[in-house]
């Protein structure tokens, strides 16, 4: 089993919680591989630089400075910070984007309605996976920034449950792949404001009654949506949960929100 797991949310702002997650992390056993986000300390960095955050459906719009902010601080800032953690709790990591080794290939989004800017739509079927193999093999943590390239030497900012999701598909075809979606929530919720209304499971026909009820809310879209894409191309298993259930969702005692 591989465990592709992805953190983002009010986890990676947040040092207390970032230091208890990849505590936890670092104790799970086996194959496992990390995708993190870090949009608010971006636009954070962003608002200081004097260049402001745009956001159209919960994503972000990446002009010339703002790939600059981003690949600065996803690619630098916190994939390293997150890679030493790693390291000084025993879990040998090695910090990447997608461009590294060629394992995420990506191309820049067409323009239709909305101009997004560099962002990357990862190039299904071509990602390197045997270069993710070797690293796992060879006893190493890849820690993935959600930066990828488009093969010209432009980097390309791209959503991190969209990285997860394509590099739980890539790996499913050589291993039994679990992904698991960990952030401040104990799941997907029937109410944003009740953090024990989640929802235990979800399948297609519960996904679409709960857009049209418009209790999704853009935050979480992208995850199911990206969920959804893995359980149809071969990943096994899709959680959505806490980051600090991340040990307990490594195990058959599962917790969040299952997709299927």
């Amino acid at each position: 089993m591989v465990y592709v797991i992805k953190v983002g949310g009010n986890v990676i702002d947040n040092p207390v919680l970032l230091e208890q997650f990849l505590a936890d992390f670092a104790q799970i056993k086996g194959k496992k591989i990390l995708i993190h986000g870090g949009g608010k300390i971006a636009t954070r960095i962003g608002d200081k630089l004097g260049i402001k955050a745009n956001y159209v459906d919960g994503r972000r719009i990446t002009d010339a400075e703002t790939i600059d902010v981003v690949t600065m601080v996803y690619g630098g800032l916190v994939n390293k910070q997150i890679v030493a953690k790693l390291q000084s709790k025993g879990c040998n990591a090695i910090g990447l984007t997608g461009a590294d080794a060629n394992i995420i290939p990506a191309s820049k989004r067409p323009v239709k309605e909305i101009d997004y800017g560099f962002v990357g739509d990862v190039v299904a079927g071509e990602l390197n996976v045997s270069a993710v193999k070797l690293l796992l093999d060879a006893g190493l943590t890849p820690v993935f920034s959600p930066l990828t390239h488009d093969g010209k030497g432009q980097i390309l900012n791209t959503n991190a449950d969209t990285i997860a999701s394509s590099l739980a598909i890539a790996l499913s075809g050589s291993y039994e792949v679990r992904l698991i979606y960990c952030f401040e929530k104990k799941g997907v919720l029937r109410d944003a404001a009740d953090d024990d209304s989640v929802i235990n499971l979800i399948n297609r026909d519960i996904y679409q009654t709960l857009l049209a009820a418009g209790v999704l809310t853009d935050g979480i879209l992208p995850k199911l949506q990206n969920a959804f894409n893995a359980i149809e191309s071969g990943v096994k298993e899709v959680l959505i949960g806490h980051a600090d259930d991340v040990r307990k969702n490594t195990t058959d005692a599962v917790a969040g929100t299952l997709i299927c």
